[in-house]
């Protein structure tokens, strides 16, 4: 067992109850001006920063579009016209996730070196939207897959990319419901993307000699380019670089929020060196691979994502119907998980929000597998849908625990995003054709792999609980007063 010094080593420890406003900004208890004008530059700033950052929700809505279009795309013919056989369709699916794997780390130990991330995660995005509409031009099923591989080794620039970056703006206690509100971003992508793919599947087939399958990359792939272009006016860089946008005295705030958020546990700017040291570091880290391998069930249970549309399809409606009933979920996620993650950040807790997330999960699997009938399997549909939230407190929680300096903070979140991602990988293959239309083997895999995650959270949560007992025994016999704690 770790001794708390040890584990200092690689983990933060949390610090105790701030006083906070309704925007969410910490505040002092007195009244004397400094302090008043410190809360005025800390309100504008964190408006200003919450405009920009915004724009990383609408670059998730078409990270995840592109990521799942195949599913709705395989409604009308794609597999048919390309010619997949057998289970290729679901390698086809997994191979974007492979192309995860090997560029999650690597990406998020360059973004410690740049200083205009919105330049390189905004060039990224363009270049999976070019890869996205070649995806359309494809011929045959080889093609298909070398591009959608490619599109994947681009996407992986992008989500711990961004996580960090706001990691290196907002405190620990800003953190979870801005992650949240940007990974909102999954249902409103689920919801909008079946209504731009039912529209575009219904009235776009034929149209200039292409299919409408087609048509769908060309019309997702080109939204991406443009956005992508925008990024790069729009996103933030990190607080060490220039920002035009902030008032002196908002940007000399903003470095020094993050230098107070430290408390003494490593530098809030990245360092110049040491990249494989921590990688290897995270690597003979016992606690590193349990977490990940923790996200890695959550996110192989959570792989209904990737065949919703087929999931709804089985209650028996025309394409174009079952792409728009995957709507409704997916709205109603979004309101979750911002009022989960919101309420997790208000009671700095991640386990049992977490917990809370995967029960629905389960509830929703356990509906879909009793029954064919419409109206409990639709419903499964929904309890599913507001389990997407269990990701977004698992990795956040991942933020605020490891490694506070920021080198290791972005290489601990790409480290333990990309064992996350190997979950992704492999769970195409749980959705098999021959599984269905009931999948019920399906459900009940992933209902283990939920229950692992659980067990896996909870070994971890036991652990830092160990630690904080630690600290307490330790501040008591040195009559210390109370320090610093992990949010457990």
């Amino acid at each position: 067992m770790s001794s708390p010094s040890e584990s200092r080593s690689l983990l933060h420890i949390e610090v105790g109850e701030p006083t906070q406003t309704a925007y969410g900004t910490s505040l002092d208890n007195n009244d004397d001006p400094e302090s008043i004008s410190r809360q005025m530059i800390e309100l504008n700033l964190l408006r200003k920063l919450d405009f920009r950052t915004a724009y990383l929700v609408l670059i998730y809505i078409l990270n995840q579009m592109d990521r799942n279009n195949a599913a709705a795309a395989r409604l009308r013919g794609f597999e048919e016209d390309l010619g997949m056989k057998g289970n290729q369709f679901n390698t086809l699916i997994s191979s974007l996730y492979i192309g995860y794997v090997f560029m999650q780390t690597p990406s998020n130990l360059i973004l410690t070196r740049i200083t205009k991330p919105s330049l390189y995660l905004s060039s990224c995005m363009s270049l999976w939207g070019l890869l996205t509409t070649l995806i359309g031009i494809s011929t045959n099923y080889y093609q298909a897959l070398f591009s959608r591989f490619l599109v994947g080794f681009l996407e992986a620039t992008f989500y711990p990319g961004a996580v960090y970056l706001l990691s290196r703006w907002y405190k620990r206690d800003e953190l979870g419901y801005r992650t949240a509100f940007f990974t909102a971003g999954i249902g409103i992508s689920n919801a909008f993307g079946s209504l731009l793919a039912s529209g575009v599947l219904a009235t776009m087939e034929g149209f200039l000699g292409f299919a409408a399958w087609r048509w769908l990359f060309f019309t997702e792939g080109y939204l991406t380019i443009l956005v992508g272009i925008g990024g790069m006016f729009i996103l933030p860089d990190f607080p060490s670089s220039p920002a035009s946008w902030l008032t002196p005295a908002e940007h000399a705030l903003a470095r020094k929020r993050m230098e107070e958020d430290s408390d003494g546990h490593g530098t809030a700017e990245p360092a110049s060196s040491g990249g494989f040291s921590v990688v290897l570091s995270l690597m003979t880290d016992w606690r590193a691979w349990l977490v990940g391998t923790a996200l890695s069930c959550c996110n192989a249970s959570l792989s209904f994502n990737m065949f919703f549309p087929t999931l709804a399809a089985t209650m028996g409606y025309s394409p174009t119907i079952s792409l728009l009933l995957c709507t409704p979920p997916w709205i109603v996620s979004t309101i979750t998980a911002v009022t989960v993650a919101r309420h997790s950040d208000a009671t700095r807790e991640r386990f049992w929000h977490m917990v809370f997330a995967l029960l629905m999960l389960i509830t929703g699997y356990v509906l879909a597998m009793s029954t064919m009938n419409f109206t409990v399997r639709y419903i499964s549909l929904f309890f599913m849908a507001q389990a997407q939230v269990s990701n977004v407190i698992l990795l956040t929680w991942i933020s605020n625990t490891f490694a506070r300096s920021s080198s290791k903070r972005a290489v601990a979140i790409g480290f333990m995003n990309c064992i996350g991602t190997s979950g992704n990988t492999l769970s195409p293959y749980i959705w098999l054709s021959s599984l269905g239309p009931t999948y019920t083997k399906s459900c009940l895999i992933c209902i283990v792999l939920a229950i692992l995650c659980i067990s896996l959270c909870w070994v971890f949560r036991q652990h830092l609980e160990r630690l904080n007992e630690a600290a307490d025994e330790e501040e008591r016999e040195l009559n210390l007063a109370k320090g610093y704690r992990y949010i457990l």
